[in-house]
C-alpha cells in the first residue's frame, strides 16, 4: 500500500506523556515508566481483539488459525513509536523509505488465501517491518523473509528477535529470484506488485504450493492465487482488485 515516508533525525528525543520516544536514524522505540506500559499492554490488547472481531472476522477471514495468530501478534510493534496509537486501524501505516505496513485485513486475506499448515516452508518477500513474517511464524511456519531495502531488512531481523520469533529467517536482497537455498516452498507471498508473475518463484513454489501475489501497474493491479499442479502446470484464480506499492529490482529489469 502507498504511503507517506516518516524518516526519524539522528539523536532527536519527542516528550509524550507518561513516555520518552527515543529516535535514532530510521529506528524508533519508545521508552515507558513499567506501570504506563503495563496501561498501554492492555490497551493494545483490547484493540488488538477489536480489530480481529470487527475487521477480519466480520468480513470474510473464517480460517480461525489466521485469526488467532493476527490476535497475538502485537501490531504496535511494527510501526513506528509515532503511528502506535493507530496501530489497530483498518488501514496502512508509513514504516519508513517509502514503504508501508499493510491494513489488517490485507495482511489476514493473503494469508488465509496461502493456506498455511504448520511446518509449512513459506517465503516471504517484502519483509517490512516485519509484521506478516511474525503472523506466518505464529501459525508454524518455518519462514524465510526477504526485504530488499536493507534498513528495513536489518530492523525487522532485530525486531522479530527480540519479540522471540525463532523460525523467521530474514536477509537482504531482491525477492525476484526468491530463495533458493530454502526452497521448495509450500506458501509464498509476495507484498509488493509485480508487473508478471515471477518465474523463479514459481520455479521455487512445492507441487500443490500457493503463491500468493498482487500482479499489475500504477493503474490497475489484482490479487492473484498460483497453485501449482501436479504435471507442473499452473491454477490462476484472481481474488480482487488490490493497490500495493511496486516491486522493485530485478522484476522491472527483466521486462526491459
Amino acid at each position: 500500500m502507498i504511503g507517506m515516508a516518516y524518516q526519524g533525525r539522528a539523536g532527536w528525543v519527542r516528550l509524550m506523556i507518561g513516555a520518552i520516544a527515543v529516535c535514532t536514524g530510521l529506528a524508533c522505540r519508545t521508552e515507558m515508566s513499567p506501570a504506563v506500559e503495563e496501561d498501554a499492554e492492555a490497551r493494545f490488547a483490547r484493540e488488538r481483539a477489536e480489530m480481529v472481531r470487527t475487521q477480519l472476522a466480520a468480513r470474510d477471514i473464517t480460517d480461525q488459525r489466521v485469526l488467532e495468530a493476527m490476535g497475538r501478534v502485537p501490531r504496535h510493534r511494527f510501526v513506528p513509536a509515532e503511528h502506535a496509537g493507530e496501530a489497530y486501524g483498518d488501514h496502512p501505516l508509513p514504516i519508513g523509505h517509502g514503504q508501508t505496513i499493510s491494513q489488517p485485513y490485507i495482511v489476514a486475506l493473503m494469508t488465509q488465501l496461502a493456506q498455511v499448515k504448520r511446518g509449512d516452508r513459506v517465503l516471504d518477500i517484502g519483509t517490512g517491518s516485519g509484521y506478516q513474517a511474525a503472523v506466518l511464524a505464529e501459525m508454524g511456519a518455518d519462514v524465510a523473509s526477504i526485504e530488499i531495502v536493507p534498513e528495513l531488512a536489518a530492523e525487522a531481523k532485530e525486531r522479530l528477535a527480540a519479540l522471540n520469533y525463532k523460525t523467521v529467517e530474514v536477509r537482504a536482497g531482491d525477492g525476484y529470484r526468491g530463495w533458493p537455498e530454502r526452497a521448495p516452498f509450500e506458501a509464498m507471498i509476495l507484498a509488493a506488485a509485480a508487473p508478471e508473475i515471477p518465474k523463479p518463484l514459481i520455479e521455487q513454489l512445492a507441487v500443490g504450493g500457493r503463491l500468493v501475489l498482487p500482479v499489475g501497474g500504477s493503474y490497475g493491479q489484482e490479487l492473484l492465487v498460483i497453485t501449482k499442479q501436479a504435471d507442473g502446470s499452473l491454477k490462476r484464480e484472481t481474488v480482487a482488485p488490490v493497490m500495493f506499492v511496486p516491486m522493485t529490482g530485478e522484476v522491472r529489469e527483466d521486462r526491459k
